[in-house]
């Protein structure tokens, strides 16, 4: 059974991606090396913009199983920007034993 939409089957192989909540998805981005940060970031940013126009199209009260997850993963691409963009590493720098809690989860 599919995880994604049909038109993001590729996308597929990333589904252990696809959290629910910013613990999970923070949790994920510390557990993860560059590499499987890399090949997240550059096989889901190619498609991030067909992705938030077939998420666009949808009510966001009203998605399938399908696009909520493709919705968490695209939150997971977001969490996974800025270890590559940036610190190439997947902890904040600098940052000693600070961590994040989120208090308030985004949409869906």
């Amino acid at each position: 059974m599919p995880v994604f939409p049909v038109e993001f089957s590729d996308l597929e192989p990333f589904a252990d991606w696809s959290l629910r909540s910013e613990a999970e998805r923070y949790a994920k981005r510390l557990s993860s090396t560059m590499d499987q940060l890399e090949t997240l970031y550059d096989t889901a940013f190619p498609r991030l913009e067909a992705v938030l126009a077939y998420l666009d199209g949808l009510e966001l009260d009203a998605l399938a199983d399908e696009a909520t997850r493709l919705l968490w993963l695209t939150y997971s691409l977001v969490n996974a920007s800025f270890p590559v963009e940036v610190w190439r590493q997947p902890r904040v720098p600098d940052c000693g034993a600070a961590t994040m809690d989120v208090v308030v989860e985004p949409a869906v």
